[in-house]
């Protein structure tokens, strides 16, 4: 059985690190990975989406429209700029901040977070909304984003929480681990 993941967010936020820690941890596990990444044009604030395909059946690294089984955003806004990818099975894991766009921001429109969760809610299977930013402030980094949404993912059978770990620890500086796993336990316990 394979299953095709995205990951998407913004320029710095830490989604290819957790697409790597994702597929690190299915080599570790013995499974298939394919992954590739596609980064908008400004390195910081600028729309990033990682594929991760794991299993035999996948050849290849990008996930086809309606064809993904998770979602992991780590922000309201580029969770709906990719409902393309949803299937009604699709499990969605978002952070429920929205980050306001600069040209939005301009012209006095907002983005309203309770209007694009109820749109994910209609198109997946199921939605997961979390607080990763408050969670981030209680670790006292917001670069613990990427390991609280892996952690909340983990709670919804992405892998066990000891495999993101192991996985985390070969990918992540020794200085930063023991934030990592804090962050990775905050939902995922």
């Amino acid at each position: 059985m394979s299953r095709s993941i995205i990951i998407c967010g913004v320029g710095g936020q830490g989604t290819v690190l957790a697409a790597k820690v994702i597929a690190q941890a299915a080599l570790q596990v013995g499974q298939k990975v394919l992954a590739a990444e596609t980064i908008g044009m400004a390195q910081r604030g600028g729309s990033v989406v990682s594929h991760v395909r794991i299993g035999d059946d996948a050849f290849s690294p990008l996930v086809p429209k309606a064809g993904a089984d998770l979602l992991i955003a780590f922000e309201a806004a580029e969770a709906v700029r990719n409902i393309g990818y949803l299937s009604p099975a699709s499990v969605v894991i978002v952070n429920r901040a929205v980050i306001q766009s600069v040209t939005g921001s301009l012209v006095g429109r907002r983005f309203a977070a309770g209007d694009m969760l109820a749109a994910l809610e209609e198109r997946a299977g199921k939605l997961v909304a979390v607080d990763a930013d408050r969670a981030c402030s209680q670790l006292g980094s917001a670069k613990a984003l990427n390991m609280v949404l892996l952690g909340a993912a983990c709670r919804e059978g992405l892998f066990r929480l000891d495999d993101i770990a192991a996985a985390m620890k070969k990918l992540v500086k020794a200085d930063f681990y023991e934030l990592n796993k804090k962050a990775l336990e905050f939902f995922g316990s």
